[in-house]
């Protein structure tokens, strides 16, 4: 089914921020006052921010807040693999009830907590750990139920199968760890990720609970440079990334779909339908890991202070992985992303 919106939205916002440091304590209340004028709400965010050095080589940051935003992403998370990534705002059409209780509003609202230290190991090797967590208390999406057109009155039909979007809600949280090493000419940089997210939906009073497709579990990024020659005028830089699988939703089977055009002519008997799909339960899949080493080589030719031209050679995917791009099911045939891909770039600055 074809969803449209067409809509014109005039946002107001007002922000103060207050900064003081206290010995070895820095403190940053702050206040967000937001108006949104298409849907006739406002929004109130406290947020506050510190940190403390316990030592000179350790210091212990927390950071907490209510965040709203009106925007929605326009693309479904029925596809595996998404080209394109556009955005609507907020609409107004939406249930009015989750899970027994009134809706009072129809902004996107959030709340976050972060917590986390900072270690210096050396001189040269610095350490971050976060946690956070993050309540999404109301969260707009496009409505994967919808069954039936909702542009008639007195429809008898639930909301959750004909409204155009449907209300959310839902945590996500997880740690992140950091490693940085910065040593003159040498800079290396790690990072591991665990993350957990879960949305909660109301289907006409039957609670469901799923993993949308972005939650990814594992994630881990390895970027290096190294300046070197006369005149430090080359760089070789690396990055490495591995990431365990999305999830999607799983093809339960196939059956043969009869579009009835010209229904009082129509001969089913005879007639060869199309391919109906029977999808599986929401999210249950996961996609294989992910991972894909790039390098670039670098060298920079200074013809006067201000004109100088950089030639970069890069490889794309340096052992040729065979990701997962997506998977035809109809014709049985996976679709892989990018090979291994040289490519040479020459920029002139002036």
């Amino acid at each position: 089914m074809k969803i449209t919106q067409e809509e014109n939205t005039t946002e107001l916002a007002a922000y103060v921020k207050y900064k003081k440091t206290l010995g070895k304590l820095l403190i940053e209340p702050s206040f967000r006052f937001h108006y949104y004028a298409s849907l006739s709400n406002s929004s109130p965010e406290p947020r506050f921010g510190l940190k403390y050095n316990i030592t000179d080589r350790l210091r212990v940051k927390l950071s907490a807040g209510f965040y709203s935003q009106n925007l929605i992403a326009s693309n479904s998370d029925r596809d595996v693999v998404n080209l394109f990534y556009g955005f609507l705002s907020g609409p107004e059409n939406i249930q009015e009830e989750f899970d027994g209780e009134e809706i009072t509003h129809k902004l996107q609202k959030s709340r976050h907590l972060i917590f986390g230290f900072e270690y210096d190991l050396t001189k040269k090797i610095d350490i971050n750990i976060e946690a956070y967590y993050k309540q999404n208390t109301q969260v707009t999406n496009i409505n994967k139920n919808k069954l039936y057109e909702d542009n008639y009155e007195n429809s008898h039909y639930p909301d959750y199968l004909k409204n155009d979007f449907i209300i959310e809600k839902g945590d996500a949280y997880g740690v992140d760890f950091l490693l940085k090493y910065d040593y003159n000419e040498f800079y290396f940089w790690m990072v591991y990720s665990l993350g957990f997210v879960e949305r909660t939906i109301d289907l006409g009073g039957n609670i469901l609970k799923y993993e949308p497709h972005f939650d990814r579990r594992h994630n881990i990024n390895l970027v290096s440079s190294y300046v070197f020659g006369e005149g430090l005028k080359w760089e070789f830089s690396a990055r490495w990334n591995l990431g365990s699988g999305f999830p999607f939703t799983k093809r339960a089977g196939y059956y043969e779909k009869l579009t009835l055009n010209n229904a009082l002519v129509f001969d089913y008997t005879t007639a060869t339908g199309e391919i109906g799909t029977i999808y599986g339960e929401l999210n249950k899949g996961r996609l294989p890991y992910y991972h894909r080493l790039d390098i670039n080589l670098k060298r920079t030719f200074t013809f006067d202070e201000d004109f100088f031209m950089k030639v970069i050679l890069s490889v794309t995917n340096v052992y040729d992985r065979e990701n997962i791009f997506y998977i035809d099911a109809e014709n049985n045939k996976v679709v892989k992303q990018l090979p291994i891909m040289p490519s040479l770039g020459i920029s002139l600055n002036f």
